[in-house]
């Protein structure tokens, strides 16, 4: 897209991604225009005052629909993507897209089908892909340095706060589960990271549930993926632990052994910890969301967006979301999703449920329908 003009931004969704992405449009030298959509008026108003946008809406059709803009966020809640995203590929517009594209493998890879054929640019929100020390991992492994990856493992503990949020929203929690909706993350992680190893062939993996059954999702998903080069990738996540639990969000650990080295990441934020007379509350505060849990201890930098300071928010998402405007405003490459590996995670993270459900080992690629049916 040429630089010379400043860039017209729709944003769907103002809720907390919404709002930060928004913001920081706000703060973009090549964004001249802003239009915000969101059911909830009085928060999609209140964005609105508080950055100054030029236009909001209700209608979120509405506000793709006009002319003033070029490129687009899908911001909205996990289950409501797909609508939004189709919207804008009818305008041939450029996307930023949380995860996942959908919450259905069908419609996922509708969706996907759609952008290929469009010829778009549309990305997903793997955000932790920018920050410091994955960048740092990728490029030595990209240089050779540890060679041929043999063995890959990936633990993420998450108090149940995230969860609690999540399904809030919505009483279809079939696929809100820990793998689908935040697994997803740190399974990206490691897809990335082994790059052109990243052929998966089988997964076995089981589940629990005993915790978080009361509000309709599963406890914790461990699962052995196999790839195409004998390589085993063991991917295990549990959003189970107890709100008072001083992770923000994630606590991640990554280990990957290769055939002339070792890389040993300790992601935990244990490192930084602060301790309070005053409750710290949860990180992630949506609104209308109320926990009775008391936390006087944090671990410092968990919170996967970034942090705040002076009232302003720094860390991966403000180089997500900035990577973005400067790959869509100077054609830059950068390291984010393809819409293809927003659907690949998808379709993985949905075979764990699936293998834990039947309790046998699934062979890939498997069919979106065969998921679906299973599921």
């Amino acid at each position: 897209m040429a630089h010379d003009k400043k860039l017209g931004l729709a944003v769907v969704g103002c809720g907390v991604v919404g709002r930060m992405r928004s913001t920081l449009a706000k703060e973009y030298p090549g964004i001249g225009w802003i239009g915000l959509a969101d059911i909830n008026e009085e928060l999609g108003k209140k964005l609105k005052n508080d950055i100054k946008a030029d236009f909001f809406t209700t209608d979120f059709r509405e506000l793709i629909e006009r002319p003033e803009v070029d490129a687009l966020i899908v911001a909205t809640s996990t289950w409501s993507h797909v609508e939004p995203i189709l919207a804008g590929v009818e305008r041939k517009i450029p996307m930023l897209i949380e995860k996942p594209l959908a919450t259905d493998a069908i419609q996922s890879l509708k969706v996907l089908n759609a952008i290929k054929e469009s010829g778009i640019d549309a990305v997903v929100g793997y955000t932790q892909r920018f920050r410091r020390r994955f960048l740092a991992v990728k490029e030595r492994i990209n240089n050779g340095q540890i060679g041929e990856a043999t063995a890959v493992v990936v633990r993420a503990f998450m108090n149940k706060m995230a969860p609690t949020g999540e399904v809030r929203l919505t009483q279809d929690r079939r696929h809100l589960t820990p793998m689908v909706v935040s697994g997803t993350h740190s399974l990206d992680m490691a897809l990335w990271l082994l790059g052109k190893q990243a052929k998966p062939v089988s997964i076995f993996a089981r589940s629990t549930e005993k915790i978080m059954a009361e509000l309709g999702t599963k406890d914790a998903t461990f699962g052995v993926f196999t790839m195409e080069d004998g390589t085993i990738f063991s991917m295990n996540i549990c959003w189970a632990l107890p709100k008072v639990w001083p992770g923000a969000v994630y606590g991640l650990e990554v280990g990957i052994v290769g055939t002339n080295g070792v890389i040993d990441i300790e992601d935990t934020h244990r490192d930084v910890i602060l301790a309070t007379e005053y409750n710290q509350g949860p990180a992630y505060k949506p609104e209308g969301l109320q926990l009775e849990a008391t936390r006087n201890v944090d671990f410092l930098t968990s919170f996967p967006p970034g942090d705040i300071y002076n009232g302003d928010l720094w860390g991966p998402l403000r180089e997500e979301t900035n990577s973005w405007f400067t790959r869509i405003y100077l054609g830059k490459e950068t390291p984010h999703a393809t819409a293809e590996e927003g659907h690949r995670n998808l379709i993985l993270t949905m075979a764990m449920d699936l293998s834990a459900k039947t309790g046998k080992e699934l062979q890939l690629p498997v069919e979106p329908e065969e998921l679906m049916k299973g599921l």
